[in-house]
């Protein structure tokens, strides 16, 4: 009899170690934040020598293991989210094999700098999707900017490549990397309540603890897969994920800064009933991060306009908007961007602008 209870012990708990699901990727990737150090005899001075230079990275090309500030020759170096970084110089890559789900989304996060005054371009691929990040706008002053990007798993392993497509003039140009992390994201569904999905931004791309200037989301023919949840990043340029940490926000632990005026928009296509009555409604308001003046944030839902004005004094607060709608078609797309261009009162070089959360919209009665 013990025997037989130990053979029936031994084989349930094998069952749940070959079944039991791994649990979802949030955080750093293995040396993520390269401040593990290559071996002295892989590194000369800061070129990496091998393919196996950086510790859990494979590398081609010239790149370089820097340290943030002060650089022999003038040059300064931003490294916003840590000690350590990598430089990627003409036609150079880093990449990392990852294992995950397949059939799930997923959306790694990163921080990237231009090093030069002068246009650099940061590839990111997972076959087989890519996008090219152009990185000559700079959201944030001190070197900060974290990006997010977005591809759903066609495997149980992928290989997260960062390309540097560019040949630059100057050798000493390229750019740096220093912190990269993933993170699984849950679509999320519509209800009888909210057609809208993940109107409050609640899921959205890992947040890195050591960054309090939140993550700039590509536009979408950039990123094939939207690291948001249900929406599209449909502008010229990147909208921002704030977080409650660093941010006001609304309601809950995420809202959209559109940072971009009319180059900033975020889009979402509906489930209606041709000639039915809706109701949209959101929030609009500042993050409490410095940026002040008149806003207006311009929503568009079939062929209704909402201009919602709001006089920011960059003390956080905000205020709920709403219009009503008749959908034309089983399909509407709702849009919102920024009607003008803004920069922080303490920093002209920093981007920023209105912030919109809860996001509704219900069918109502004419």
């Amino acid at each position: 009899m013990a025997t037989f209870l130990y053979l029936l012990f031994t084989f349930t708990l094998s069952s749940t170690c070959v079944f039991a699901a791994p649990p979802p990727l949030d955080g750093f990737l293995p040396n993520g934040n390269f401040e593990e150090p290559p071996k002295a005899t892989d590194i000369k001075k800061t070129v990496l020598l091998g393919k196996h230079a950086l510790p859990k990275w494979e590398i081609s090309g010239l790149v370089e293991y820097i340290h943030g500030g002060p650089q022999p020759g003038g040059m300064y170096f931003p490294v916003a989210h840590g000690v350590h970084a990598v430089r990627l110089g003409n036609e150079a890559t880093i990449s990392q094999t990852i294992a995950v789900k397949s059939g799930s989304l997923y959306a790694v996060t990163f921080g990237a700098s231009r090093t030069c005054a002068q246009e650099e371009v940061l590839r990111v691929s997972v076959p087989p999707q890519s996008g090219d990040l152009p990185l000559q706008t700079l959201y944030s002053s001190d070197g900060g900017d974290v990006y997010a990007y977005g591809f759903k798993a066609n495997s149980t392993s992928v290989r997260l490549t960062f390309h540097n497509p560019g040949v630059q003039e100057d050798p000493q140009c390229g750019p740096l990397i220093d912190a990269v992390a993933i993170k699984e994201l849950f679509p999320p569904r519509s209800t009888r309540f909210n057609l809208v999905k993940n109107g409050g931004f609640e899921e959205g791309p890992h947040r890195l603890v050591n960054s309090s200037n939140g993550v700039l989301l590509p536009p979408r023919q950039e990123d094939i897969t939207s690291p948001l949840p249900g929406w599209i990043i449909e502008s010229l340029k990147a909208v921002k994920f704030i977080d409650n940490k660093h941010f006001n926000v609304p309601s809950g632990l995420a809202a959209i800064e559109l940072v971009a005026g009319r180059e900033s928009a975020i889009a979402q296509i509906l489930r209606t009933v041709p000639n039915k009555l809706y109701m949209l409604s959101f929030v609009i308001g500042d993050a409490k991060n410095g940026c002040h003046g008149d806003m207006m944030v311009e929503a568009f839902a079939a062929k209704d306009t909402l201009k919602a004005p709001f006089k920011s004094e960059g003390k956080g607060k905000s205020k709920a908007v709403s219009m009503k709608f008749k959908a034309i078609s089983a399909r509407t797309r709702v849009t919102f961007y920024s009607s003008y261009y803004h920069t922080r009162a303490d920093d002209f070089g920093s981007l920023c602008g209105p912030v919109i959360d809860e996001v509704k919209v219900i069918g109502v009665r004419a």
